[in-house]
């Protein structure tokens, strides 16, 4: 009776005590002798016991690659890589048709078809520059530069517009084009555009390029304050041309709202040579002048 007692004040959940033939024998000494851990005596020596062993299970060795699809692995790869070198090919192609000098005693026939030419060089290269890696390898080959040195401002406004596209193509959300873009001085000559331009679809472009370099773009919006670039956008907003309505009202709230840097900081304004944040109420003001 007393056993009994004894036995009934463990816990519960122990489990029962190794039994004795296996404690008395030779045979129970194997177990210590051997360095295998006792058996556990609760549900946490268990848990231990279950992690401890599952822990030991070595990985399954790797399976060997078939030699198909090793084959079809170092296809794919050769195929990127080919690709994005024929890409770099196209580009530089194009660049050789934009860089030529226009014909200067030719006829309009071949006036026109040369006008043709480097405007399918420019709608391929916006094609091509969809891609991060093509705008980057673009402004490597200086194509950057001959967009805003000579194409903003050619004479045909199909020119003007496909150069202005390229330019927003490249630079949005890429820091490092934005600054070179910048750093050309291609915002004066965009804002340009959009103020003066007598096409409404270089207008528009012009719009997208400004828009790809001072949204969440700090050094763009300096630039764009220090170049008057609220009046410009205002003026944009009368015109009568709805998308250029539309885009400017969405890009002036973008500005002016909770995304703008003096949203982030009470201290950028001062930076920027500017004693208070503008208002909707006051870029209105001069509308009625204008």
């Amino acid at each position: 009776m007393a056993n009994q007692g004894s036995g009934s004040s463990r816990l519960p959940l122990a489990l029962p005590p190794a039994s004795q033939g296996c404690s008395s024998g030779g045979s129970g000494s194997s177990a210590g002798g051997s360095g295998n851990p006792p058996p556990p005596r609760n549900l946490q020596g268990l848990l231990q016991m279950a992690i401890t062993a599952g822990s030991e299970e070595p990985d399954p060795p790797p399976e060997p690659m078939s030699e198909e699809r090793r084959q079809w692995l170092q296809e794919a790869m050769s195929a990127a890589f080919r690709g994005q070198r024929e890409e770099v090919e196209q580009m530089k192609n194009c660049l050789r048709v934009l860089s030529q000098p226009t014909p200067p005693s030719a006829g309009e026939a071949e006036l026109a078809a040369d006008q043709q030419e480097r405007e399918g060089a420019l709608e391929l290269l916006a094609d091509l520059c969809e891609n991060m890696d093509n705008a980057a390898d673009f402004c490597q080959l200086s194509g950057m530069h001959l967009l805003v040195g000579r194409y903003l401002e050619a004479g045909p406004a199909g020119l003007r517009w496909r150069a202005a596209q390229l330019i927003g193509t490249c630079s949005q959300n890429v820091a490092a084009i934005q600054e070179q873009v910048l750093g050309l001085g291609a915002l004066r000559k965009l804002l340009r555009l959009l103020d003066r331009d007598p096409c409404d679809a270089v207008r528009v472009k012009a719009l997208f390029a400004i828009s790809c370099l001072v949204r969440e773009q700090e050094a763009g919006l300096l630039q764009f304050l220090r170049l008057d670039g609220f009046s410009v956008l205002m003026r944009a907003m009368q015109q009568q041309v709805q998308k250029l309505k539309v885009k400017s009202a969405f890009l002036l709230q973008n500005l002016l709202g909770p995304c703008a840097p003096w949203a982030w900081s009470s201290n950028w304004w001062p930076s920027s040579g500017q004693n208070t944040a503008p208002s909707m109420s006051t870029c209105l003001e001069p509308c009625a002048a204008w």
